[in-house]
């Protein structure tokens, strides 16, 4: 049996992914991407990630605060990516800039996929969570696998079919599903078998919103830990 950790959508509030990490001690550790922009520690959250050994992927905001390209945004998330990169250290950027934009893994004898957006699109594209089934199995048939992990909507849900599942963690910190609670997935592997549980914890959304107005990043930002939405 293998147990891995899922994260995704970290969004700089580090006390969203201590929360979560409280949990997982001793899991393997996956991360979808986007730890950066909308909370006020990035560089905080890149380096205990990297300290806890996270297999990690890309992000659109990440790739944003990498190039500075921020046209896809809008004002509020283009100022929050453009105070971002002006304080990534140097060694956050390496760290991002070392980031795939999928994983593959085989856990015991189950062949796994992750990306922040979709197979297709790996940064960008939203995958809403009551699309046609048709499309998640188009994915797995794709890639010839028996689970992927996607993020970027902050939704958390699960889809299966048979011994195939597709999911989505939810975002540690930015919740936008009405539960201000901080997001992830359990994977349970035993052979070819792969169980999926969403799971939330409690975690001080009043202080990473203090730091937020403290930092001068847009007031919504803060707001919105308190519901989730």
């Amino acid at each position: 049996m293998r147990r891995l950790a899922v994260l995704s959508d970290i969004h700089a509030n580090l006390e969203a992914l201590e929360a979560v990490l409280g949990r997982v001690k001793g899991e393997e550790l996956v991360c979808l991407g986007d730890l950066v922009d909308y909370g006020a520690e990035p560089n905080e959250v890149i380096a205990r990630l990297a300290g806890a050994r996270a297999k990690t992927t890309l992000g659109n905001h990440d790739w944003a605060a990498l190039t500075g390209d921020v046209t896809r945004f809008n004002p509020k998330a283009a100022m929050s990516s453009i105070w971002t990169r002006a304080r990534l250290t140097e060694g956050s950027r390496r760290y991002l800039g070392a980031l795939p934009e999928e994983l593959r893994m085989r856990a015991e004898g189950a062949d796994l996929y992750f990306t922040h957006g979709s197979p297709d699109d790996h940064l960008w594209e939203y995958i809403d969570p009551r699309a046609d089934s048709d499309l998640f199995g188009h994915f797995l048939d794709k890639l010839g696998v028996v689970g992927i992990g996607v993020g970027h909507t902050h939704l958390p849900f699960v889809w299966r079919e048979g011994a195939r599942v597709m999911f989505n963690p939810g975002s540690v910190g930015q919740p936008r599903d009405g539960d201000r609670r901080a997001a992830y997935a359990e994977l349970t592997v035993e052979g070819d078998s792969v169980d999926v549980e969403l799971l939330r914890v409690e975690y001080d959304f009043e202080r990473a919103a203090s730091k937020i107005r403290e930092a001068g990043l847009p007031a919504s930002h803060a707001e919105r830990l308190a519901t989730g939405n």
